[in-house]
């Protein structure tokens, strides 16, 4: 696994106890009890091994405990820049950039059901296909659902805390039918030095056919992520299936943790975003450069089946 990882942990009784409290640890520190039978959190962790304890109480005041040896992976090496990735007639970035190409194609990626996404449930699989492909290397995403369930699929690539500016820069192939699609989501966060998120998140809304951003709508330590909608049309249902389409997001930031989205280009054209919004999250997470997809699904049921490749993102 890597950090932050997901800790989803359920009892059902301690000793014959019906359970009151449930909380966790690592590495011998003292479990801090939460109200409730159930956990389910972000946590983050340096890379190596580590004691995750589990402790329950139960209601008569008996508790159980549960340790589990977990591995923390490393951020992956560094990924070669290929110059060739880019498009020339997209957004421009300096040559002070620093350009990392070939990110689908790390073995880290992540899947997990994207509790905000409903009342749905939802499964996914992941891995690397050569067709279809442009580089020989292109990632499937492969998303079931139920009652209007999301798939979140995530990777760490870097870390950088100190870069305000992005170009985020992929090619995406939305296998036949697309009828099942209701968003795709498009995101980034970067941990800064203060240790806040700073989350990007961008996606195209097949409900209001636009494009959208997130902000934090509250504070970073009592903080409300909403969906705000751009004047940009986007609905993924249009996109042309079994075919590549190239998509280019520009964003930056200031050292509050306000997000500037800039500009989309969707197969080369230009369509103006120019939103300014707080998304800046107290989240605890360790320094990371994470990216998520996201494949959200529309209706009682089915599934989607979709590809990226040469998926980039330019800092500087």
């Amino acid at each position: 696994m890597q950090s932050p990882f997901v800790l989803n942990a359920t009892a059902t009784e301690c000793s014959s106890q019906s359970v009151t409290s449930i909380g966790y640890a690592l590495d011998g520190g003292t479990p801090a009890p939460v109200a409730g039978a159930t956990l389910s959190l972000h946590v983050t962790a340096a890379p190596g091994a580590h004691t995750l304890h589990v402790q329950t109480w139960g209601g008569n005041g008996d508790t159980c405990d549960t340790k589990v040896a977990i591995t923390v992976a490393a951020l992956p090496a560094p990924v070669t820049p290929n110059p060739g990735t880019l498009a020339s007639s997209g957004p421009a970035i300096p040559a002070s950039a620093v350009v990392m190409t070939g990110i689908q194609s790390l073995n880290t990626w992540q899947a997990e059901h994207d509790d905000a996404s409903g009342d749905g449930t939802s499964t996914g699989a992941t891995g690397l296909a050569a067709t279809p492909s442009q580089s020989g290397m292109a990632r499937s995403f492969t998303t079931s659902y139920t009652n209007y369930g999301g798939e979140r699929y995530h990777v760490a690539f870097a870390t950088d805390p100190s870069a305000t500016n992005f170009l985020y820069d992929a090619w995406v192939y939305v296998a036949s039918p697309s009828d099942g699609i209701a968003n795709l989501e498009f995101d980034m966060n970067q941990v800064l030095a203060n240790g806040q998120t700073v989350i990007f998140g961008f996606q195209c809304d097949g409900y209001s056919g636009t494009w959208d951003y997130t902000e934090n709508a509250g504070s970073p330590t009592a903080y409300v992520d909403r969906w705000l909608h751009s004047a940009a049309a986007c609905n993924p249902r249009d996109w042309s299936t079994d075919t590549w389409h190239h998509i280019q997001v520009t964003y930056s930031r200031d050292d509050g943790g306000n997000v500037n989205y800039q500009s989309v280009w969707f197969d080369g054209t230009e369509q103006e975003i120019h939103a300014t919004v707080p998304s800046a999250f107290a989240l605890g997470w360790n320094s990371v450069l994470l990216t998520n997809f996201q494949v959200d699904g529309v209706g009682s049921a089915g599934s989607s089946e979709v590809y990226i490749d040469n998926l980039t993102v330019a800092r500087w």
